[in-house]
């Protein structure tokens, strides 16, 4: 809207140029000087025969501005639209895609059926940057003619059908529906995908297709209209597309039964995500949470050579440190943060006491990998929101750009609410609610 607001300011300028005199307009056209015929091809006021003329100027510079000037008749265009320069068949496209839209009826319909007829040469045209040029102009406008529309989004580069492809409301489902079925380019499928709305059956052809991209960008699309039996083909597809596991677990809506496939399979630090959710009735939450417990026990069983950074002393030594430290008014936060850069079965005896927890839960916390449930456990130990995210990425393992920040503020990003809500669940998993 405010790219077309813009265009009509720019017009309503050029239209205030002052007129060029008849015969100034016939000298200067006529001059050897290639600068004295573009000041007419360039005028916004210029006659419409005399723009004719230079539509076939040897100089490609005059000719692409009177391919640019939208002064210029269409009888004029058709010739330009056939250029043997780029430039000057990419400055009529971005002209016309421009104009295209606020043709109105009143129009003579012979003009109408000319300025189409130009727009029908371009989007053929054999550069892609012409193509591109008007595809991007058009790609958001509802009245553009679903010809030329549909035209584009069949094209062989993905730089010119993309934009359609994603935002043309003149594709109707029918249109993607061909498309998707006739052995789209690589990208399309994922455009679509994109798309504000993917109703249904867009949605199961995309889902029955094998491009990985396409149905992930489908599953991370919100308002995706995603039918029960096309996300239990997924689901079942899901273990072995690991790009699959967290827009599935996030998705707005999620069947109880997929809740429950999902806790079977998705990595720990998803599982949390999975538990977090409200949207499901309490039977199904029941089993998403023994699931997790299992899955978690199992993790916990590992042996400890199997962690990256053993720790430096055994866990009943580590906590009878900690106490001692705690009844010597010692343990602190400086304290914790220097644990963590390497004994780390202290470090984490050192939240159980601070925070007052049973060692097991603290382990399970860390083991789930979930920024959240460390997010938590450090409220709960007294730790500054700083210093959570040193725990979140030295012992949680949290990559960095999936650790919770602190607000701008310095605040916890998360409420006690939620915090209290995430050290709950936890506490479920190992029957140790009281501590909280």
């Amino acid at each position: 809207m405010i790219g077309g607001l813009f265009q009509r300011v720019i017009r309503q300028v050029r239209r205030a140029e002052k007129p060029l005199d008849y015969e100034e307009s016939k000298r200067l056209a006529a001059s050897a000087k290639p600068d004295d015929r573009l000041t007419v091809a360039r005028h916004s006021q210029a006659r419409p025969e005399a723009l004719y003329y230079l539509a076939s100027d040897k100089d490609p510079e005059v000719r692409a501005a009177v391919a640019a000037n939208e002064a210029t008749p269409v009888q004029a265009d058709l010739i330009l639209a056939r250029d043997r320069d780029d430039r000057v068949r990419v400055d009529l496209a971005q002209k016309i895609a421009r104009l295209t839209p606020d043709l109105s009826a009143e129009q003579h319909q012979r003009m109408r059926e000319m300025t189409y007829e130009v727009l029908e040469i371009l989007v053929r045209d054999q550069v892609a940057r012409v193509r591109q040029v008007i595809s991007e102009v058009l790609k958001d406008v509802a009245n553009a003619p679903a010809d030329v529309i549909r035209t584009l989004a069949q094209d062989s580069e993905i730089v010119v059908a993309g934009p359609v492809l994603r935002f043309s409301p003149v594709l109707t489902d029918e249109d993607l529906l061909q498309i998707i079925q006739n052995a789209p380019i690589p990208g399309a499928l994922v455009a679509i995908a994109k798309r504000a709305e993917v109703r249904a059956r867009v949605a199961d052809a995309i889902g029955d297709s094998d491009d990985v991209e396409a149905i992930t960008a489908l599953l991370e699309n919100p308002s995706a209209q995603i039918r029960e039996e096309t996300l239990d083909r997924l689901l079942d597809r899901a273990p072995a597309v690991n790009a699959w596991h967290r827009p599935l677990v996030v998705r707005p809506w999620l069947p109880a039964s997929a809740a429950k496939k999902l806790a079977g399979f998705v990595a720990q630090n998803l599982l949390s995500l999975l538990a977090d959710r409200r949207d499901l009735d309490p039977q199904t939450i029941r089993e998403v949470k023994a699931a997790v417990m299992q899955r978690l026990g199992s993790e916990a069983k590992k042996p400890a050579a199997e962690s990256p950074q053993p720790a430096k002393s055994n866990a009943p030594d580590a906590l009878a440190r900690a106490r001692k430290l705690q009844a010597e008014g010692k343990l602190d936060e400086p304290a914790l943060l220097t644990a963590l850069g390497g004994d780390r079965a202290f470090a984490r005896a050192a939240l159980a006491v601070l925070g007052s927890l049973p060692l097991e839960l603290v382990e399970r916390v860390l083991g789930a990998h979930s920024a959240k449930g460390i997010t938590a456990l450090a409220w709960k130990c007294g730790l500054t929101p700083r210093a959570a995210v040193k725990v979140q990425l030295l012992l949680g393992q949290i990559p960095p750009a999936g650790a919770l920040q602190p607000r701008v503020d310095g605040r916890y990003a998360m409420s006690e609410e939620a915090m209290r809500w995430q050290l709950d669940f936890f506490s479920s998993m190992v029957g140790e609610s009281a501590a909280i």
